[in-house]
């Protein structure tokens, strides 16, 4: 069996790889896009302190998260151990007491049903600093020690590995679906015609222009995240937890001195590829204003990525047309890198003719959208 899987980032490359471990013969295409989500986002995992309202995703945004354990695991069997994983913990923190009491009372109602966010603990704001030396000295906070951060892109890297090491190809280019009426029986990339039993397509902002041909009309737009990298001379932040603000703002530690702060959502800049002004400012000022500390940091770089956002706010993952010939993954919107590597399980799963470990109905790709619903709010 053959499978094609278009686009390499997260969710393309966790599905080649299971697909290569369980003995598909499989060809990854990536266009190489500048601004691919994968690339630039944060890597937060610490899905059980999202205000996600809709249950399904929440469930699917919670599995991803679980899913962590195992895909190190395996990866650690294929030989791939640089993944930029490490479950330090996130610390919650808030300007005023009675919000950080209310999100302790939440997270301990969560914890029943997904006991794998591990403790809640409620800390003084010098404990706070404790964590994170560089906060605000007045931010008490709640510690969930299940939290966790990765970097995408050399999680990406090690997936990608690891499916050459059970036989999967890669093939540079962008590619386009080749069609016999209106079934697609595989891709043309480079002028070469490349046939295949299912195409699954995982490309990100830049897929509805490849569905474009079947008349897909592919709900999903561009958001615009600048991300800033900073480094901190001298300072150990091996082991400080993610920081969770109020908000869409955050703050994440690697090692190496390494400090993430991020990160805007510009839902009308397209596909814009540039760092702005505005874009540095309000990073800038969030990332000053919850931790002053962090005045004396290095600013490296900046990253700009392309969340792929659904109409609705839910992932669609799925057939789109009949006899599982043509998968999508798509919209994981900020929640990708925890989502991704669960998410292309589950298409591998589709593609193999295997049924999902979790009903994935609610991300069908081809639901009616319904007006006027944004859907969740992520960190």
């Amino acid at each position: 069996m053959r499978v094609i899987v278009v686009g390499a980032g997260v969710l393309g490359a966790s599905a080649a790889w299971h697909l290569a471990r369980a003995g598909a013969e499989v060809l990854v295409c990536d266009g190489a896009h500048e601004g691919r989500a994968t690339a630039a986002g944060a890597g937060i995992i610490c899905p059980w302190v999202s205000d996600a309202a809709d249950r399904p995703f929440y469930q699917l945004y919670t599995a991803g998260g679980r899913y962590y354990e195992t895909l190190v695991a395996l990866l650690e069997e294929d030989g791939e151990t640089d993944l930029g994983f490490r479950r330090n913990g996130a610390l919650l923190v808030a300007d005023h007491p009675d919000e950080i009491a209310a999100y302790a009372d939440v997270l301990r109602q969560r914890r029943a049903q997904t006991p794998e966010m591990g403790q809640i603990e409620q800390v003084s704001p010098r404990d706070a600093r404790g964590l994170f030396p560089p906060l605000r000295d007045d931010l008490a906070g709640v510690f969930v020690s299940g939290g966790a951060r990765v970097d995408g892109r050399r999680l990406t890297a090690a997936l990608l590995r690891a499916a050459q090491r059970h036989g999967a190809a890669m093939r540079p280019g962008e590619a386009t679906l080749d069609l016999n009426g209106d079934a697609v029986i595989g891709v043309r990339v480079n002028r070469e015609r490349i046939a295949a039993d299912t195409v699954i397509v995982a490309a990100g902002v830049w897929a509805p222009a490849l569905l474009a041909c079947m008349g897909i009309a592919l709900p999903i737009h561009p958001q615009r995240g600048q991300i800033m990298h900073l480094h901190l001379p001298g300072q150990n932040t091996d082991n400080w937890p993610v920081v969770l603000p109020p908000g869409s703002h955050y703050l994440l530690a690697f090692e190496a001195s390494k400090i993430v702060a991020g990160a805007t959502r510009e839902s009308d800049a397209g596909l814009d590829y540039r760092v702005t002004a505005a874009g540095q400012a309000e990073i800038l000022c969030e990332a000053l204003r919850i931790a002053p500390g962090l005045g004396n940091g290095t600013v490296v770089e900046t990253r700009i990525g392309f969340r792929p956002a659904a109409a609705d706010g839910r992932p669609l993952l799925g057939a789109v047309s009949p006899g599982a010939r043509l998968l999508v993954g798509n919209g994981l919107g900020a929640a990708g890198l925890t989502i991704g590597p669960f998410a292309g399980r589950q298409l591998a799963r589709l593609a193999l003719g295997e049924a999902a470990e979790l009903d994935l109905r609610p991300f069908d790709p081809r639901r009616e959208m319904r007006a006027g619903w944004r859907g969740p709010a992520l960190r």
